[in-house]
């Protein structure tokens, strides 16, 4: 059976990772599309500030909010009537944040929490948060919805780790020794302790308000006050997420290109799972450049030359990059080995409707081929 029909046979959560621009949006799309014209309802999750997701779709936009893609959309998509429904979502990273502290926070804690400037940072900018907030949504999705499916499109994370080790870092900012060791007069005192010691006392903090100022410390005080309360909630699903993303009916599915500047990331991240033992469904190289049929060549000797020049120079052009691309593949296939590999060719036109999500998912089912090229040397 084909790598990826096995892997949405068996999973109840896939996630499309990978370096950002080469394709995950689109795979994690024609994932859930295929899955609910052949029967099995699902999901798919994207974090693409750019909205490729809603217009692939043929929507407008997307929401906070799971929406049903229309049965006669898909129906004129594929060309069939679909058996399953398909939902689609674009994680809102501030809203997913706010709800998150909504739903956990104790009551007298929560206004201050979404009203301080330190949980403004956290929850648009930090470093890990995007990563963290789309695992918090995972959870959520996977433990409190019905569907059968659910396609995570990850955010576009440089290195595997930034994804994988999000829950860790969001623990360790909150956990912060260092932190801790300056504020724990303030937190210690309370609200009141907070407001008669100022921050002012230490040597230690009054050196560094001079650059951020006390009106800074005591709001980074107030913050990791409040944020106190929740930080075991936190580290539970921590847990939670990990064992979700280790179970058995969890699959990833790497996206890279064929491009040499994307060959090392994409073996890190394949590196990275293993070691991880995650289970890898297929490495999809996306827009393949396919070699010229031999038609094309054969047309190209029948017109005038000055035309046939010009032309034979465009074939000759995307013969090379053709052959570079098949030195790509092979160089995946070998440092990815036994993971299987999944060729998705670059199509004339970019792929932006529904019938173009279709058409790629016969080349990621194996009911189309792209013809192999000869490596450059």
């Amino acid at each position: 059976m084909n790598p990826i029909e096995a892997a949405l046979k068996t999973s109840n959560v896939i996630l499309c990772v990978g370096p950002g621009g080469v394709g995950k949006t689109t795979v994690a799309a024609t994932l859930a599309l295929r899955s609910a014209v052949d029967g099995k309802g699902s999901l798919v999750c994207t974090i693409d500030p750019a909205k490729r997701l809603a217009n692939s779709l043929g929507l407008a936009e997307l929401g906070n909010a799971e929406l049903r893609i229309a049965d006669p959309v898909l129906e004129g998509a594929s060309g069939q009537k679909p058996r399953a429904s398909m939902h689609a979502m674009m994680l809102d990273m501030k809203r997913a944040w706010d709800d998150l502290i909504e739903q956990r926070a104790p009551a007298d804690k929560r206004e201050k929490i979404l009203n301080n400037r330190f949980y403004q940072s956290l929850s648009t900018a930090l470093a890990g948060s995007q990563e963290y907030i789309a695992m918090e949504k995972l959870c959520e999705l996977r433990m409190q919805r019905g569907y059968p499916l659910i396609v995570l499109d990850t955010p576009p994370t440089a290195h595997a780790l930034d994804f994988l080790d999000a829950p860790d870092r969001i623990l360790d900012f909150l956990d912060n020794d260092a932190a801790k060791w300056l504020l724990t007069p303030a937190l210690a005192a309370g609200k009141i302790g907070l407001k008669l010691f100022n921050l002012g006392s230490s040597y230690v903090a009054k050196t560094i308000s001079k650059f951020t100022g006390t009106e800074t410390l005591q709001e980074l005080a107030n913050f990791m006050l409040h944020m106190s309360s929740m930080y075991e909630g936190f580290r539970e699903r921590a847990h939670q997420t990990r064992a979700l993303l280790e179970a058995e009916t969890t699959s990833f599915v790497l996206v890279s290109g064929p491009m040499p500047e994307r060959l090392d990331e994409a073996v890190f991240f394949h590196t990275t799972l293993l070691q991880s033992h995650l289970r890898i469904a297929a490495v999809v190289v996306n827009r393949v450049h396919p070699p010229v049929p031999q038609a094309l060549w054969a047309e190209a000797k029948r017109l005038p030359d000055e035309l046939r020049k010009r032309v034979e120079a465009t074939l000759n052009e995307n013969d090379h990059l053709a052959s570079q691309d098949a030195k790509g593949v092979a160089k995946l296939a070998e440092l990815c080995a036994p993971t299987p590999l999944v060729l998705v060719p670059r199509f004339e036109m970019d792929v932006h409707d529904l019938t173009s999500l279709w058409n790629t998912s016969k080349f990621l089912f194996g009911e189309a081929h792209i013809e192999p090229a000869t490596p450059a040397r």
